[in-house]
């Protein structure tokens, strides 16, 4: 058995590995670091420094002068969270009501609309308040709804919420088993990065801030995701619906608005 120490420099085979090793470090360090940020054209990456720091997740300086860049839409800025309008009193309920009063053209007298108008009958209390807002301070746009959110407050608001929260829903909820139900809507399109509707929306699970659909006019749904493909509607929280909308074809469009609506014309027909 040799005596000779193999982890030393004086083994030649311990060096080359070594200094190869260093080597390549320092390539993979030079092109990852320097190199790939350098030839980026963005301003966050001019000049080696900047490169070297923006390739490391520690930028020096975005843009220069320290310029804040504005979002071209006005986004959303209401924080969602699951305890959001949770619990509601009575009294908030019984508030809500009387200045539901003036929602009826649209909405109905019990939150169902017949006008292609959301049935808001049940719908989750933090959505309503969270799209009121929107309305409110210009992040969702409606000839009709801008102006009526801009004189209500804040408790006016948690209050019209909790009225039509507390209202029955137009259907009993469905399982995304079920044979009626779309590919869009039960499975997605994974190859396009769409996610099942029911991923979000009920059915397998319900994340805040994601409207109740079923029920819901099947115009004002497709309207709805029309508008976040084109960008017309910005205020969905981190662009989730407007990378799904635009991900989706014309016909998985009618098909996902169709579906959710169905429910409602079957207990406007009595079935």
């Amino acid at each position: 058995m040799s005596d000779e120490r193999l982890f030393t420099f004086r083994n030649r085979w311990f060096t080359v590995s070594v200094l190869g090793t260093i080597g390549i470090a320092i390539v993979a360090a030079l092109i990852g670091f320097v190199w790939l940020p350098s030839v980026q054209r963005d301003a966050q990456f001019s000049g080696i420094w900047n490169a070297i720091c923006s390739a490391a997740g520690v930028p020096r300086s975005w843009y220069a002068g320290g310029v804040i860049v504005e979002p071209e839409a006005k986004l959303t800025s209401v924080e969602m969270t699951p305890q959001l309008l949770a619990t509601v009193s009575s009294n908030s309920i019984g508030r809500g009501a009387t200045l539901a009063l003036r929602c009826t053209m649209c909405h109905g007298e019990r939150g169902m609309s017949d006008a292609n108008s959301p049935n808001l009958a049940g719908q989750y209390a933090a959505v309503i308040y969270k799209q009121l807002i929107d309305f409110q301070k210009g992040a969702r746009s409606n000839a009709v709804m801008s102006p009526m959110a801009m004189n209500l407050s804040d408790q006016d608001m948690r209050d019209l919420a909790a009225y039509y929260a507390s209202l029955p829903r137009p259907s009993a909820q469905r399982k995304v088993s079920d044979a009626r139900a779309p590919a869009i809507v039960a499975h997605g399109a994974p190859m396009r990065n769409v996610a099942p509707c029911a991923v979000c929306h009920g059915g397998i699970d319900s994340k805040a801030g994601s409207p109740w659909l079923d029920g819901l006019p099947a115009a004002y749904t497709k309207s709805q995701l029309l508008a976040f493909a084109s960008g017309a509607r910005t205020n969905d929280i981190d662009g989730v619906m407007r990378n799904v909308a635009r991900n989706m074809t014309a016909e998985e469009i009618d098909a996902a608005a169709m579906y959710y609506a169905r429910e409602l014309e079957k207990v406007r027909s009595g079935q």
